[in-house]
């Protein structure tokens, strides 16, 4: 009787440890989701503020293009009059 009780208490106390091992690393992933959901709002709202930026830098763009495509149009219709009035 005396061997099961010691028996007993042996595996309980290795199935605590283990319960414990367990517990541990259960512990440490649900930490490192936590950060892990951290760095990806991060991410998140990194790539929001680049996406924000390389629209401005496009309409930006796009403005000077259009701008530099009238001021053309205009240099080129002076040309056409200039040599209109030259004939």
């Amino acid at each position: 009787m005396e061997n099961e009780i010691t028996v007993s208490v042996f595996f309980g106390f290795i199935s605590s440890v283990l319960l414990a091992v367990v517990a541990y690393f259960i512990r440490q992933l649900h930490t490192d989701f936590k950060s892990m959901e951290k760095d990806m709002s991060e991410v998140k709202t990194m790539a929001l503020v680049i996406k924000t930026e390389f629209k401005n830098s496009y309409d930006l763009l796009n403005q000077k293009v259009e701008y530099l495509e009238q001021r053309i149009n205009k240099i080129e219709l002076n040309q056409i009059k200039n040599q209109d009035n030259e004939k």
